[in-house]
């Protein structure tokens, strides 16, 4: 019997878990302790928010991996009657709503007020706030891909599991695409010598035991392949809707152009699935770049990074606002009206990012 287990005089007992007054209170634990859960592969959790609406209801818990990987948690007490088949029509049902999903419209449609309420502005700001060491790039991009792939994390937390969804979890993993991975996972809260302890445990299906360990290989996400200059980048033009090919020609040429400021290399990246296609001209002495250009799937992204901003291009910051307003650089927000005193105004601010500081 899994638990813990204490003991009087010379006898070992199983001690009784508490009870949560609550789903609200299990799902107030996972959000604010994500990283608690044992999951397969033992990714590393971003908190994006509670209550997010996607289709006709509300995933519990949104969070995602810093490999870009969608995670939607959806919590459970046994005793709820939608504990033993319905959570599993319901978990599948919010990742086919997600499915397909542009990252912008996501992150100013339903992920907008979960994100405010936990006091984010934007989705890279909860990026980088809780994982600093993120590529907000290659995060981006592989953000995206898995929203088009549909390539989930599908988490299900309860405070005890009944043998029959453990049956058909262990069967949808049978059977799923690879890129879907199905954890269930159980907490129970004990009190011991006065304090609350905590015991999460992932059930694994397949041996039928409870294991904080995944039985499952780790698949580990390719970094993306990157190369000097403009012509892996160009090369994508031929994805894009004739209309817009001039548009990405004047991007690669302004790119061309920024790099010809000493310090600047113009870096193109293929993503591992080959459908996102990134252009950065980066600081070589910072390893990085104020201006990132993606090509998904013929679709442009020109993101602008404040912190990249604020460190390296200060003064540039107002000037650049004002052309682009209502907008704000963000971190990693898109700019769509891209005009030549903009891209102008972005090559100063690379100008001011080389210059030598006092």
């Amino acid at each position: 019997m899994a638990g813990i287990w204490t003991r009087t005089g010379t006898d070992w007992k199983p001690a009784a878990a508490q009870s949560f007054r609550d789903e609200a209170a299990l799902q107030e634990m996972v959000a604010e302790n994500p990283n608690l859960l044992p999951l397969a592969g033992s990714p590393q959790l971003i908190l994006l928010g509670r209550e997010v609406r996607l289709g006709n209801g509300k995933v519990d818990v949104l969070a995602v991996e810093t490999s870009g990987r969608p995670a939607i948690i959806e919590v459970k007490l046994a005793r709820n009657s939608e504990a033993r088949r319905a959570v599993v029509s319901q978990v599948l049902a919010y990742a086919a709503s997600l499915h397909g999903f542009d990252l912008e419209s996501l992150e100013h449609g339903p992920l907008q007020g979960p994100l405010e309420k936990i006091g984010y502005a934007s989705l890279a700001e909860a990026v980088q706030d809780q994982e600093s060491a993120v590529d907000l790039d290659d995060f981006g991009a592989s953000f995206q891909e898995h929203l088009d792939n549909g390539q989930f994390r599908l988490v299900l937390v309860l405070d005890d599991v009944s043998s029959e969804l453990e049956s058909i979890i262990g069967y949808l993993e049978n059977v799923t695409i690879p890129g879907l991975t199905i954890d269930l996972v159980t907490v129970r809260v004990y009190e011991v010598g006065g304090v609350q302890v905590a015991l999460p445990q992932r059930i694994s299906p397949d041996s039928s035991r409870s294991t904080a360990v995944s039985d499952r290989p780790v698949s580990r996400k390719s970094r993306a392949p990157t190369y000097d200059g403009p012509d892996a980048f160009a090369e994508s033009i031929q994805r894009v809707k004739e209309q817009d090919h001039q548009l990405f020609r004047n991007l690669i040429e302004w790119a061309n152009v920024v790099a010809e400021l000493p310090g600047v290399a113009l870096i193109s990246s293929i993503s591992p699935t080959g459908n996102v296609f990134n252009l950065q001209p980066r600081l070589t002495a910072e390893n990085a770049g104020l201006v990132s250009i993606a090509n998904n799937d013929g679709r442009l992204y020109f993101r602008l990074e404040r912190r990249k901003f604020e460190s390296l291009a200060p003064d540039s910051i107002e000037r650049v606002e004002r052309l682009i307003a209502p907008k704000e650089i963000g971190h990693g927000n898109e700019v769509r009206n891209i005009t030549s005193e903009l891209l102008a105004a972005l090559k100063q601010a690379y100008e001011e990012a080389v210059a030598p500081r006092s």
